[in-house]
């Protein structure tokens, strides 16, 4: 597909979600796109793997779609490919008195549990505060409020200590408790499902299946090749820079992290760059096992720091997907979001599976060290933005102030969370931006 000269190229600096979303779009209205991506494949933190033997890819970091995600399942639809997405339904299960329970489905499971184990009362200020949450669209109030305040009020302190403040310390860590806003947990229970999508052949598969798209489409997307400055050049342009030279173009798309950005754009404005220096976010450590037998029952176990365990959630995923996808290979995730400057990050993987052993133990105790045929350990150090009260008002605008630069990050999907189908949503969105600022010019 030709690009019409008059609108000049776009680059765009990361080949995840957001920057193949961002592509597809400004390709398929005629732009010529180059795509640069530090990692020697497309997918960004959805990325995957694939061990020798597998059929399909496995996610670095455990990924999902919800049946609600409509920005993602909209662009499969479009593209003609939805009779490729699945949607088991997997289970989940909360560790409670030394035992693990279905705990998954606001109006159904969770309030049975209740029920077994605490008063009358607490089920029903549960079940009013979930309702309120799960249909209320008012969003807005909650961000003056902290998630722990709010939920320690309206659902109850026993309620609190069971559930939601193991789920704020796990995501955030303890010196974020009193940090994050409730916006954040509404978006959570607001509009996700119990059946969790994905695509035949892991994430990978569709993000491939995305950048063949984009290429077919005319873009050059440029793998290995990180970006080391975005520079604004005095005819209007902005240069590009890597470690194989540079090149201009009319617009640049960025779908780095906060902190990358402001060191990537010296030309931008310092309340700018120092908006983007104050969003916080925390890292995560996976590391993911190939056993040889099954370890446990369910899909999705969460686990409270009180009891122990040396991360927050074991995930089973040969209890979504059968194993014959992954050569017989049972598939199990250890994970955690952590500050990073924790240890975790320092830890060689050897170290790191020491470490988890005891914890894994726990599920199921007949299991031992020769289960584990292969293991794999995935770090980043931006994972999970971290939302204080009013949020809304740190986030930076998706136009830069720099004439042509624009900046689009899981930071700026709020209230939702990160997650691939806002990923998508905010890609289209900056692209239509850069298609509707070129038109008026």
């Amino acid at each position: 597909m030709s690009a019409n000269p008059e609108t000049g190229r776009v680059a765009i600096v990361g080949a995840g979600p957001a920057g193949l979303a961002a592509a597809y779009d400004l390709t398929k209205a005629g732009r010529s796109v180059v795509v640069y991506e530090a990692a020697p494949e497309v997918g960004g933190l959805a990325a995957g793997f694939k061990a020798p033997g597998w059929e399909w890819s496995l996610e670095k970091f455990y990924h999902h779609w919800f049946a609600s995600d409509a920005a993602i399942l909209g662009l499969i639809d479009e593209l003609g490919w939805r009779d490729q997405v699945l949607f088991p339904r997997p289970y989940t299960v909360i560790y409670h008195a030394g035992r693990f329970h279905p705990f998954d489905d606001i109006f159904s499971n969770m309030p049975l549990f209740l029920l077994r184990h605490f008063s009358l009362m607490d089920v029903a200020r549960f079940g009013l505060a979930g309702a309120y949450l799960r249909f209320s669209p008012y969003w807005q109030p909650l961000e003056a409020v902290t998630a722990a305040a709010w939920t320690r009020r309206w659902f109850g302190e026993r309620v609190y200590n069971l559930f939601w403040r193991p789920m704020l310390v796990g995501k955030f860590g303890e010196a974020n408790l009193e940090v994050v806003n409730m916006a954040w947990l509404w978006a959570r229970l607001h509009s996700r499902t119990t059946r969790l999508g994905t695509f035949r052949g892991g994430f990978q598969a569709f993000l491939d299946k995305l950048a063949d798209t984009v290429r077919g489409q005319g873009a050059e997307i440029r793998l290995g090749t990180p970006v080391t400055q975005i520079k604004a050049l005095p005819d209007g342009r902005l240069a590009v820079a890597t470690d194989r030279g540079g090149e201009s173009f009319s617009a640049v798309i960025s779908t780095s992290s906060p902190a990358l950005m402001a060191r990537l754009a010296p030309d931008l404005p310092d309340s700018y760059a120092a908006q983007l220096r104050a969003l916080k976010s925390m890292g995560a450590v996976v590391m993911v096992l190939a056993l040889k037998q099954r370890l446990t029952s369910y899909y999705w176990h969460n686990l409270p720091k009180e009891a122990g365990f040396p991360f927050l959630a074991l995930v089973e995923h040969t209890n979504y997907l059968d194993s014959r996808y992954y050569g017989g290979d049972h598939i199990v995730y250890c994970g955690d979001y952590l500050e990073p400057d924790h240890e975790y990050f320092r830890l060689s993987d050897a170290e790191l599976l020491e470490r988890y052993l005891p914890g894994i133990q726990r599920f199921n105790p007949a299991f031992d060290r020769s289960w584990i045929k292969q293991t794999w350990v995935w770090k980043a150090a931006y994972a999970q933005p971290v939302p204080p009260l009013n949020h809304s008002r740190n986030i930076p605008a998706l136009r830069t102030p720099v004439p042509g630069l624009y900046f689009a990050s899981m930071s700026q999907v709020y209230p939702w969370d990160r997650g691939t189908n806002f990923a998508v949503e905010i890609g289209r969105k900056v692209a239509g931006m850069v298609l509707d600022g070129a038109a008026g010019r």
